[in-house]
C-alpha cells in the first residue's frame, strides 16, 4: 500500500539562491504565505514551525534535512486542527534544481497513514502559496491578496 501523498511541480524563472531566500526568510515568506512565515535557522535538527500573523502556530517540526540552496526536508505536523494533529507528523521535500534559465521546484507532502484529511488540506494550501511564490519571485507581486491563510 502506498503512502498518501501531495506532489507539486512548478517552474520559476529565478536562480536556486532566490528561491532559497524566498523559502527560508521570514520577511519574504509573510508575502507569499498570507502573512504567515516559516520559522527556523534551517539546520538539521533545529525546531521549524509556521506562525499565524497573529501569532498562534499553524504547524510545527523539525528540519530532517538541509542542503542549501537545493534541499529542504521537514518532519512537519499540523498544529491549528486538533483531528488532523492527531494524525500525527508527515514528510515534506522541497527539491530546487537549475533547469536552463529557470528553477525547477518540486513540493512532496507525504504522510504514512491511509484515510489521512492531512493531505487533503495541504493539496488546498500548497498550490496557493506556491502560486503566490512564483508569482513573486518573477514579477515582484503576489497572484492572490487573500490577507490570511484560512484554517481547512
Amino acid at each position: 500500500m502506498s503512502k498518501p501523498e501531495f506532489v507539486y511541480v512548478t517552474y520559476i524563472k529565478t536562480t536556486p539562491e532566490k528561491l532559497w531566500e524566498a523559502l527560508t526568510s521570514r520577511e519574504t515568506n509573510k508575502l507569499y504565505w498570507f502573512g504567515a512565515y516559516q520559522e527556523s535557522d534551517w539546520k538539521p535538527g533545529s525546531a521549524w514551525k509556521i506562525t499565524y500573523p497573529d501569532g498562534r502556530i499553524m504547524d510545527s517540526g523539525e528540519i530532517l534535512e538541509c542542503e542549501k540552496p537545493k534541499r529542504i526536508v521537514i518532519k512537519w505536523r499540523n498544529e491549528w486542527s486538533e483531528e488532523i494533529k492527531a494524525e500525527g507528523y508527515s514528510q515534506c521535500t522541497m527539491e530546487i534544481e537549475q533547469v536552463d534559465g529557470a528553477v525547477k521546484f518540486t513540493v512532496m507532502h507525504a504522510i504514512g497513514r491511509d484515510g489521512t484529511k492531512f493531505i487533503g488540506a495541504v493539496s488546498g494550501g500548497w498550490p496557493k502559496i506556491l502560486s503566490n511564490l512564483k508569482s513573486l519571485l518573477e514579477t515582484g507581486k503576489v497572484a492572490l491578496e487573500t490577507k490570511e491563510m484560512k484554517s481547512a
